[in-house]
């Protein structure tokens, strides 16, 4: 292995024995040793020794040497790459002056995770294995930035091998709509008109321009709206509005507007989420321009803007059944093109709720509009945003409460039949039903709001095992469609009545603690023995669920009324209740995951299979089981932090 190196030890031929201060200086000006007190720095630089490696020398074979030190680069560079069987090179990386090599193996007690080869010639400071691990243990701020330092880089290479090996490629793609800004998207200047300017003139500016949208002037010239082709066909043809009316009749205020450096996805998702076609793009507190759903459809072939203009098109409900279907095509582009799970779960969460939205319209229209007001209530992942591929249903009804009798008998039959049509038309739609019957359609779960706060507070005051199972699925909820200020009251009581009550609390701490991370004392992952599902394990129970329950318990605990796993941690680290770094481990370990079982599912329904959550790790790449381990070893320190909250000692 170091055929063609000289190794300098502390001895005579050291110059650096004899002048520990160049040792010291230099460990002084890297981070994170930089950090340390000068005590520290001394004491390390006693076993500090220099290897010089020629360019062209292989240091490190990927799965063969046992790495003895951490390799701090001191003069040179090296590549660093991952050869598969044939031969090919699937990852390569480059460092250079004050990186390090070796920390990965030493922390996880493996061998070399890749091969090390010298670009140039190379001297790099080692220091002992033993004396490296005794630094971890002794200064968590070093341990802090060598996890997170190589956590980062495992997770950008899992992706790419994720990307690679695992998604069947359907067509040409590019990374444009997670890269492109919507600066780069503004093709003119935009164009005004007066808010008391004609209709009929407004018409013709846009024909003239060849344009679909006009921004609509005050009288001090700050722009008060927007119109556009759309509102001429439906707020002037189709109702027969005169073309002598103002502009100011016709057009949406206030702008929907967004700052020029926001990607195209981010873009995307608004454009979905609050039904508009056009964006106006601000630099500096001034509209620059004016960008289009039509502008982002183009940076890709099939867009999720295609199955939203299909949706809300759709004037029977029969004609929502065959459209989920449509949604695996999509989410297999985002994956190509680069998109986290973040990003994906929130495009499958805005697609099922414009699919609901519509349904629920609809099947409105052909009821009759409600005797109160009303709230669908989505729960489980559905509350959460979290949906992958065919999720269960996890859902209820929440109406108004009000003292007139006959108006609460008329509610209660009104719904009844409401609910149970809606979870008929959703089954179609291709969303299963829930196996626990958590539906709509369930009397018990269709109910006003007075019962519902007495749920609530049963479930609080009475942490049975059942109770604490409802608190799991029922305490995400969100409003999915109708009154969203019943929705919000009743989540504003629920955070009043569980801050309150250490005991719930305490007994929902104790069940984030029943699932333990699956790896072994040896760090191996711990698979099912026997049965349907023999050497697989349930990525879903046994390794997204505690970052979920987490999440939730400190959110009760803090008064968050965040239901997103990646907001709730957020927040949770915002008001101080976990530290940055955690956060970030947190943050990144659980959107691995996600990630990991989305693709796993994909790969499922490409196959003509259900899918489940059931991955094999054989299955793995190196890198990805790496990333899987160090994402199930986070769990631990959650779950450290839970104990050391509620003072749990088991």
């Amino acid at each position: 292995m170091k055929d063609n190196s000289l190794t300098i030890k502390d001895d005579k031929k050291n110059p650096y024995s004899e002048h520990p201060k160049v040792i010291i200086s230099f460990l002084e000006k890297i981070h994170p040793f930089s950090s340390l007190p000068n005590k520290a720095i001394k004491e390390i630089s006693r076993f500090v020794i220099i290897d010089f490696f020629p360019r062209g020398t292989i240091i490190f074979k990927q799965d063969e040497t046992e790495v003895s030190s951490l390799y701090i680069i001191q003069k040179g560079g090296v590549k660093l790459y991952l050869k598969n069987e044939d031969g090919d090179i699937s990852l390569k990386d480059y460092r250079g002056e004050g990186s390090y090599i070796g920390a990965l193996p030493i922390i996880q007690g493996s061998k070399a995770n890749l091969t090390v080869e010298t670009v140039e010639d190379t001297f790099c400071f080692l220091i002992p294995k033993e004396k490296f691990l005794e630094l971890l243990e002794e200064y968590p701020k070093v341990a802090q930035f060598f996890l997170k330092s190589f956590s980062q880089k495992l997770l950008r290479t899992a992706y790419q091998e994720l990307r690679k090996n695992k998604i069947t490629s359907r067509s040409e793609s590019s990374l444009l709509l997670f890269s492109v800004q919507l600066n780069d998207l503004i093709k003119r200047q935009p164009e005004t008109i007066m808010a008391s300017d004609t209709i009929q003139k407004a018409a013709q500016k846009m024909a003239q321009g060849h344009i679909g949208s006009l921004l609509v002037t005050g009288r001090n010239d700050e722009i008060i709206g927007i119109v556009t082709d759309k509102d001429l066909r439906n707020k002037v043809v189709a109702r027969g509005l005169s073309y002598l009316e103002p502009v100011d009749k016709i057009m949406s205020s206030p702008v929907k507007t967004l700052s020029h450096r926001t990607v195209a996805f981010d873009a995307l998702l608004q454009m979905m989420q609050q039904q508009v076609h056009h964006l106006a793009i601000e630099k500096d507190n001034s509209i620059i321009g004016v960008v289009t759903a039509h502008d982002i459809m183009v940076l890709q072939g099939s867009s999720p803007l295609y199955i939203f203009r299909e949706i809300v098109s759709k004037q029977r409900v029969e004609d929502l059944y065959s459209i989920s279907q449509k949604v695996p095509s999509i989410i297999r582009n985002l994956l190509e093109e680069g998109a986290r799970a973040n990003n994906i779960t929130r495009v499958i969460a805005i697609l099922n709720d414009l699919i609901l939205e519509r349904l629920l319209t609809l099947l409105q229209d052909d009821m009759g509009i409600a005797p109160v007001k009303f709230s669908w209530l989505l729960m489980g992942s559905e509350g959460r945003q979290e949906q992958t591929f065919r999720t269960d249903q996890d859902n209820a009804i929440l109406y108004e409460y009000v003292d007139d009798k006959g108006l609460m008998d008329e509610a209660q039959l009104y719904f009844r039949e409401f609910g149970k049509k809606a979870i008929e038309h959703l089954v179609r739609c291709g969303f299963p039903p829930c196996p626990g019957n958590i539906m709509a359609s369930n009397e018990k779960w269709c109910k006003h709001y007075r019962v519902w706060e007495g749920y609530f507070d049963e479930w609080i005051m009475r942490p049975e095992p059942e109770e604490i199972r409802n608190a799991t699925i029922f305490f995400d909820f969100r409003s999915g469609y109708g009154d969203s200020l019943l929705t919000r009251n009743l989540r504003a009581h629920l955070l009043e009545k569980s801050s309150k009550h250490s005991i719930f609390q305490l007994h929902l701490a104790r069940d984030c603690l029943e699932i333990r991370p699956p790896l072994s004392f040896f760090r191996n992952f711990i698979v099912e023995k026997d049965g349907e599902h023999k050497n697989h394990l349930d990525i879903k129970k046994r390794g997204i669920v505690p970052f979920v329950d987490f999440a939730r318990l400190m959110s009760l605990k803090a008064k968050i009324k965040e239901t997103n796993t990646f907001m709730r941690l957020q927040a949770i680290r915002d008001m101080g209740e976990m530290s940055n770094e955690l956060y970030l481990e947190a943050r990144e370990a659980y959107e691995f995951l996600m990630h990991l079982r989305l693709v796993h599912q994909l790969r499922l329904l490409d196959e003509g299979k259900e899918p489940d959550n059931f991955i094999n790790p054989g299955d793995l790449t190196d890198i990805e089981k790496k990333t899987l381990k160090e994402a199930f070893s986070v769990i631990g320190r959650l779950q450290s932090l839970i104990k050391e909250i509620y003072a749990i000692c088991l």
